[in-house]
This record gives C-alpha cells, structure tokens and sequence, in this order.
C-alpha cells in the first residue's frame, strides 16, 4: 500500500455507506487529481449508489468547493447534506443535464460512474463537456462495459464508448487535416487537450486554445514560431 495516497487511505475511515471501485482506480486517482487536493473546485460525479463516496470527494477537496451528485434513484436525495447537492434524474436526459450544469455548472472535474451504459456515457459527454472548465478533467469509469453487448458495447462495437473516445482522439487532431472531405476540422480540437486510456477508464482534458498550434524552432537562443504544418498540403516527410 502507498501510505501517501489519500483514497487507499481512505477505505480504512469508511462508514456503512458502500463504495466500490476498482482498485487501480485508486493510484490513478492519487496520480490525476494531485494537483486538486484540497482546492476548492465545482465538482460533479454522476452515480451515487450506496453514497460511500460522498464523503471520500468531500475530505479531498477544499472546504468551499461546490460538489454536486447526480443519480436516478430518487432514494439518493437522503444523502443530502449541507455543503453538497443531490440532484435526481436521467444521465442520457440532455435537458435535465442542462438544468444540473445552469444551476451548478461549470465544473471543473466531471466523474462518471453512473448508468455505464454506452447511451449513457456518451449523453452524458455530449451534454456536459461544454460545461467543464478550461483546464478541467472529465473522467468516465467503467468503460469495460464498451466489450459487454448487455450495456450496448461488444468488441470494437461502433456505439461503444471506447470507439467513441477513439473517435474523438482524430478530432483532436483535425488541425492538421490534409483530407478535407473526407476528415474536416472539428470544433472540438480548440478543446480537447488530451484523451488518457486506463484500464476500464477514460480521461479527458480540457484546455481552450485561443490559437491553432504552432511549430518552435531554437537555434543560437533565437526562437521562432510556425504554423506551416497546418497549412502545407501534400505533406511529406521533413526527415
């Protein structure tokens, strides 16, 4: 065990409120979410189950942070405590998801354990993707079920999650499209700062980019800029 990291720390301080996770989930949090501990963020996590990880998200982040818990169940509206906020509802519901994001949005850090179902993961990104922060991480767990055909996946099923996470691995890299028609730029690119695989997990990671990329070129310690990748056609190798 790694005595500094806070959530394996953390399953020895549980009450009778149930939580699971997958237990590589545990040092990939510890590594990801580092820079936030004890911040004061605008949080949401989609799934609430049995609660045991509201207080886990409470003890780790800052004690004005906004934290927001999102499920189905209308019996999860118990778990409501000052300081947080259950709300009830469809994760595959857009309009409902608005109304979450307008009232405690925008987030900075964006979980999704709920339904891990592939109409529900994918909903759920589409709906509030626009509404993490720059700079924030939209995490979805589970992703094993993109194999499971009972939840909509099946092994490099099309509506699967995983292979839409891949599609929007060559969106992020649409900037240097040489295949218009059949490859355009998408908007998405100005956003999305990287796409992190784990096993059963995904991360995603905004970062607004005011400016398309560019090219640095060092020489004697004179720096120049460049954004000719982006424009030369019929590209061939610079090697």
């Amino acid at each position: 065990m790694t005595l500094d990291n806070y959530f394996r720390d953390y399953l020895h301080r549980t009450d009778d409120k149930v939580m699971t996770k997958m237990d590589h989930y545990l040092d990939v949090y510890h590594r990801l979410l580092a820079p936030w501990r004890s911040q004061d963020i605008s949080f949401l996590e989609i799934g609430i189950w049995k609660g045991g990880s509201i207080k886990m998200w409470q003890d780790y982040f800052g004690a004005e942070s906004r934290l927001t818990f999102l499920d189905i169940d209308p019996a999860c509206k118990a778990f409501e405590v000052p300081g947080l906020t259950v709300e009830i509802g469809d994760q595959s519901d857009g309009i409902f998801l608005q109304d979450v994001a307008t009232k405690h949005g925008p987030f900075d850090i964006i979980i999704d354990d709920g339904g891990h179902k592939m109409h529900q993961q994918i909903a759920s990104f589409n709906a509030l993707w626009p509404r993490l922060s720059d700079g924030g991480l939209y995490v979805v767990e589970d992703t094993h079920t993109s194999y499971w055909p009972g939840f909509g996946g099946g092994f490099r099923a099309q509506k699967s999650f995983v292979e839409f996470s891949k599609d929007l691995i060559d969106r992020m890299h649409s900037w240097y499209t040489d295949q218009d028609d059949i490859f355009p730029f998408h908007p998405i690119a100005k956003a999305l700062s990287s796409v992190q695989f784990y096993d059963s997990m995904v991360v995603f990671e905004k970062k607004l980019k005011l400016e398309p990329p560019k090219t640095i070129v060092s020489e004697n310690g004179l720096v120049t800029e460049s954004r000719k990748i982006l424009e030369v056609r019929g590209r061939k190798s610079i090697f």
